[in-house]
């Protein structure tokens, strides 16, 4: 099995950022850690902070923001870091040449009940002459990455990267080393399968439970055919199983929040997760048009989100430019 730094090598990566990478994976692999050692180690439960974004933070939160601070900050080619975690980012090394996006544990309330997690990030190159503790400098579409990926904190450590040349995945060995597990992943472009929060239905836009409603016909609905439902109430690891054995997750938009596009957020999950699954031959939408193609005014702006299979994305969004149409005749 190859070595994650013998495989970019091997795929012609550029040299500073395998260096970028590893040094990412040096923070996910303490967190690996400290995740396996949960209660022993005195990490599970809450805090009495919220974040940014309103949410009460759970202990292992925290942690992996500092433990992802700390390394990525004391490395040259980083200019800063901006986190899920905390209003504002934080500098580097002025002369840096990457900025670093993350999420640093996705899913965080499943922590207390032992199931899978993740660490997300994304990773730009930093403009020129910018002050990278200032929000503007990281107001790139996601066209603009030049890496993505996450790792998955599973039975399996499990990184996930795309540095714009396909999707591939390491499993975390023994050793301490990531060795290269499935090469080259495509999502299959049609489905049987979707995830969405069913809680929430009598919140969404009528296009959205329109179609989710047609799922839940099966073979005696308009699609034709039986569906079957999954929800993890986690990103990382809905759109692991996208990646592994296709099907749809979307968090769409819905009337709570009127002046909010959606729940998820455009830099820290919905840029990263749309580059794997574009590059695994899906589709990442807001239901509307390509994530990645959203410009981004806020650092924490949310979007919705709907991706996977290719076809079956392309339906969704379908009954979606149909009610636009109604709404606009």
């Amino acid at each position: 099995m190859q070595l994650l730094s013998q495989f970019l090598r091997r795929h012609d990566t550029d040299e500073q950022l395998m260096d970028l990478i590893a040094t990412l994976m040096v923070a996910c692999k303490e967190i690996a850690l400290q995740l396996r050692e949960g209660a022993l180690a005195g990490v599970l439960g809450t805090t009495d902070n919220t974040n940014v974004q309103g949410e009460t933070q759970k202990k292992l939160d925290v942690i992996s923001n500092e433990i992802l601070k700390t390394v990525l900050l004391n490395h040259s080619l980083v200019a800063g870091v901006a986190s899920e975690e905390e209003s504002e980012p934080v500098a580097g090394n002025p002369d840096g040449r990457f900025l670093v996006i993350f999420d640093p544990l996705d899913g965080s309330s499943n922590i207390d009940i032992n199931v899978s997690v993740g660490t997300i990030f994304s990773i730009l190159e930093a403009p020129e002459g910018e002050d990278y503790s200032q929000e503007h400098a990281y107001l790139q579409n996601g066209r603009k990455q030049i890496a993505a990926g996450y790792v998955l904190y599973g039975p399996s450590a499990i990184l996930v990267l795309s540095t714009g040349k396909g999707v591939n995945m390491f499993t975390l060995s023994h050793t301490g080393d990531f060795l290269l597990t499935r090469e080259n992943v495509i999502i299959p472009e049609e489905t049987r399968e979707f995830a969405i929060n069913m809680s929430n239905h009598r919140f969404w836009e009528p296009a959205m439970r329109s179609y989710i409603d047609d799922l839940l016909l099966g073979a005696d609905g308009p699609r034709e055919k039986n569906y079957n439902m999954r929800w993890v109430a986690a990103m990382v690891a809905e759109v692991h199983r996208v990646l592994t054995r296709g099907g749809i997750f979307t968090y769409p938009w819905d009337s709570r929040s009127p002046r909010k596009p959606g729940k998820l957020r455009l830099m820290y999950e919905g840029n990263p997760m749309s580059m794997l699954v574009e590059q695994a031959g899906g589709l990442a939408t807001n239901c509307y048009k390509n994530v990645m193609d959203v410009q981004p005014d806020d650092i924490h702006e949310r979007v919705s989100i709907a991706l996977g299979s290719l076809k079956e994305v392309e339906t969704l969004m379908a009954y979606h430019e149909r009610e636009e149409s109604t709404r606009e005749a």
